[in-house]
């Protein structure tokens, strides 16, 4: 049986600076971190009068000892980052006797009036520490600073509780996309932390022993205490110092602390003005669409070559922005703006256009447009009004129609060689190759963190990507032949011409910025475990360039 405390902020506002940064940095711990959490129910019970100056009674001392033992984990309310700024008096005259001020900045968390839900998953508490847990979380009446008033109680039907949005790290489960992390402080357990005092005393003690066969000194027992008064007696004695003492002993972080990293949404404090809701709509979202390039011959060879990948792609964004505008503004899924023209927040949620070659014959006869936040009902609409695009040196219009939409599982269950190739660009993999080329979107550097390596990590994480455990550039054609043709298509196997001569892509954007090199790479990826795509890295990513494909391991 797990233990959950929820608490609601009765005033809707949660006020509360992480360790070690200033108040006027305007940041917010959110969730409050476990090391505040016990602290905050050890206070309580000195104000509340659960328990006097002596100290805790037995069964509050086991049941902070068992909490402080398992990281906690969360269902973060959603929230918004407010702040107010007030000029405070310094105490200080200037020159025309007038007393100076201060700015200083009160950040706060506004908090949608939902629980936040604190659960200790592993813990087994008896009916005596269940009580006192209750009455502790009842008798709370703030968490954070003093403004920020709660209500709290133990549940007790933890079973009905939402399923937890802010976890703490684990080394072998990243929880990929949309997710941020953030550093909180949480307590040892008591045993690591008397194993640990262990050792620092005997270090403490070891040049004021006494003499053998005598007696310790007043003055030696003196400078022994005060070498070991440092290092608080158990956990709870950790939880309980205050700053003054911290400082006065030369600690930058409370003994018995550590920082852990918490993963959570990448919205779970947003910034800015709240959206405006809108009436729900009937079409559904979907995640991606697949539409099918043709010509009135329905001669292939007519068809753009994947070298224009770049232009094809812009192209048709531009058409698919300017009808969505006729209706209103463009949604934010195609321009990658908010409706107050700002780049939206998050791992490149918005919509990328993919052209591609299924058939293996070295031109475009397909294009993909995906965005992970979904396609809703108005970029639907714009795609579906779109019936024709052009190409450089084309005799006639190109027709487009929509071969499938819906979620990645609907588009790999294409029949025959195009759900087969569609899977590559999505499926689970360790092995991760170019198919078309990769452009730095910085200006590469010998050394430091803006290497092609280095761009390329970058990418992998402002993206949700683990990082890989090898990044190589390739030869256009570095593996063999047949291995190139049983994985994605012919044409990159056997087609020298084709788009593994990358120089002949076009890599620069007519109506967008330049890149700062115009030199595409053909990339491997191998990560320690296999990972999902789609992949599309550096600039241009969302117009076709840097996109990859799973292959087999397979070695040249």
């Amino acid at each position: 049986m797990s233990v959950s405390l929820t608490f609601g902020f009765v005033s809707g506002r949660y006020h509360a600076t992480p360790f070690g940064h200033h108040v006027n940095e305007g940041l917010i711990e959110w969730p409050p971190s476990p090391w505040r959490l016990l602290r905050a129910l050890i206070s309580v019970g000195y104000t509340s009068g659960a328990w006097n100056g002596d100290g805790l009674p037995g069964a509050a001392r086991s049941l902070v000892e068992k909490l402080s033992s398992e990281l906690p984990s969360y269902h973060l309310p959603a929230a918004v980052g407010a702040h107010s700024r007030h000029y405070m008096p310094i105490g200080v005259l200037n020159d025309k006797k007038i007393e100076k001020t201060t700015l200083v900045f009160d950040t706060w968390a506004r908090v949608e009036n939902k629980d936040l839900i604190v659960t200790w998953p592993n813990v087994r508490l008896n009916e005596s520490e269940r009580n006192i847990l209750s009455v502790l979380a009842t008798r709370l009446n703030y968490l954070g600073r003093s403004e920020s008033w709660v209500e709290g109680r133990l549940v007790e039907d933890w079973e009905s509780l939402p399923k937890p949005n802010c976890l703490p790290d684990q080394e072998e489960k990243k929880p990929g996309r949309g997710w941020e992390q953030v550093a909180l402080l949480a307590s040892e357990s008591a045993s690591e932390f008397a194993a640990w005092r262990t050792t620092q005393v005997e270090a403490a003690l070891a040049n004021l022993q006494a003499p053998a066969g005598r007696k310790p000194s007043k003055s030696l027992l003196s400078k022994r205490n005060k070498a070991i008064e440092p290092y608080p007696t158990d956990i709870l004695d950790c939880l309980q110092k205050d700053t003054n003492w911290l400082r006065s002993h030369g600690w930058s972080q409370p003994p018995g602390s550590r920082r852990i990293f918490y993963w959570r949404p990448v919205d779970a404090v947003s910034v800015g003005a709240p959206m405006a809701k809108v009436s729900a709509r009937p079409m559904q979202r979907v995640e991606a669409v697949l539409l099918s390039l043709t010509n009135a011959s329905r001669n292939d060879h007519a068809l753009p070559p994947v070298t224009r990948t770049l232009p094809q792609a812009e192209l048709l964004h531009r058409a698919l922005v300017s009808i969505a505008a006729k209706q209103g503004a463009p949604p934010p899924e195609l321009t990658g703006r908010d409706k107050f023209r700002k780049p939206l927040r998050g791992p490149h949620e918005h919509a990328h256009i993919f052209p591609l070659d299924l058939d293996g014959d070295g031109h475009l006869e397909h294009i993909l447009i995906w965005a992970p936040m979904g396609l809703g009902k108005l970029a639907q609409d714009a795609i579906r009004g779109i019936r024709r695009t052009f190409t450089k040196g084309g005799m006639e219009p190109l027709r487009l129609a929509i071969a499938a939409d819906g979620s990645w599982e609907d588009l790999v269950r294409l029949p025959g060689k195009y759900g087969q190739r569609i899977a590559r660009l999505q499926s689970d993999r360790k092995v991760w190759e170019s198919i078309t080329p990769f452009v730095a979107p910085r200006h590469l550097k010998k050394n430091g963190k803006n290497t092609l390596e280095g761009q390329i990590r970058a990418e992998l994480d402002s993206r949700g990507f683990p990082q890989p455990s090898s990044i190589s550039r390739l030869m256009p054609l570095h593996r063999n032949r047949k291995a190139f043709s049983s994985q994605y298509g012919r044409a990159l196997a056997e087609d020298a011409t084709s788009q593994y001569r990358f120089r002949h892509f076009k890599l620069v954007r007519k109506h967008g910025p330049e890149p700062p090199i115009t030199c595409g790479f053909a990339i491997r990826l191998e990560f320690p475990y296999p990972v999902s795509g789609p992949i599309a890295l550096g600039y241009g990513s969302h117009f076709g360039l840097g996109l990859f494909v799973g292959v087999n391991d397979i070695k040249s």
